[in-house]
């Protein structure tokens, strides 16, 4: 931990409202910056004090940063006045139209540390629901590295295969137009306030398009699957109002008796497909 990342986080009120967290690990910090490069376009979600901000000014052509709490905002316009390639969003990001921001480049990068509250609804916010395959923002980006609850991170990158039963709708949601890894854990001890839970980064690396078809009733499918996991795949589907499951399931060679959580991504796609027959 840097000791001047620590004094000036603690001149600062933190508000709980907000969920402010603020990193004061040089090491994480170092790390979060390392991911851009000269010649990036980047987007800082939630910047804070400026402690990851003013490594990535140095490093990239243009960064565009959006905060939303006032008093941040106050300090980021005094440090970062001077600097040209440096602009300030006064916002909240979940209304925030990233295709509308000051970027030049087709294709851009987004650096967060998210609050914990609202991590599914900005990763929404940025990659869209899961049946919008032209959706305008995700196809502005290249790459995102978001940290996140440590917890959140493992429900972004599980499998179908996974011990525990992170694998689920955020799963889906993250995996079907991106590739996603932690790159790394981040102990609780690394921010003032000190949270409950430790954190992650995520790299999420943005896909073009959808890793399988995106059908008419892929989304309405996902969501009956994971929202019964005690129940056996078929009462999911009966429950969720679906006509001709079983004549769908053994379309595609799956067993009326299997959860829906031990199903991977493509096969719930030709699921979907199947569906669409009798739906």
């Amino acid at each position: 931990m840097d000791l001047n990342y620590i004094a000036r986080a603690k001149k600062f009120r933190a508000k709980k409202k907000l969920g402010q967290n603020f990193l004061i690990s040089s090491e994480i910090i170092d790390f979060i910056s390392d991911f851009a490069q000269f010649d990036d376009e980047v987007l800082e979600i939630g910047a804070g004090l400026g402690f990851v901000t003013e490594k990535l000014v140095k490093k990239v052509k243009n960064l565009v940063a959006v905060e939303l709490d006032n008093d941040a905002v106050n300090i980021l316009n005094k440090n970062f006045s001077e600097s040209s390639n440096f602009t300030l969003i006064h916002g909240d990001i979940l209304k925030t139209d990233i295709t509308k921001l000051p970027f030049n480049a087709d294709k851009i990068k987004v650096i967060a540390n998210i609050p914990y509250y609202i991590t599914s609804p900005i990763l929404a916010h940025l990659l869209g629901e899961i049946d919008d395959v032209d959706f305008p923002a995700r196809k502005k980006i290249s790459e995102m590295f978001l940290m996140v609850q440590y917890e959140v991170a493992l429900r972004i990158t599980a499998h179908e295969n996974s011990l525990n039963k992170e694998y689920g709708q955020l799963s889906i949601l993250s995996q079907m137009y991106s590739d996603c890894e932690i790159v790394k854990k981040v102990p609780k001890k690394f921010f003032l306030p000190s949270p409950k839970v430790d954190s992650a980064i995520v790299k999420f690396s943005i896909h073009d398009k959808p890793k399988c078809p995106v059908t008419r009733l892929l989304k309405r499918t996902v969501k009956a699957i994971f929202s019964a996991r005690r129940k056996n795949i078929k009462n999911s589907l009966l429950n969720a109002g679906f006509l001709g499951v079983e004549q769908s399931l053994n379309a595609v060679g799956i067993d009326k008796n299997d959860r829906g959580e031990k199903l991977p991504l493509e096969l719930i796609s030709k699921l979907s497909a199947a569906l669409e027959e009798y739906n």
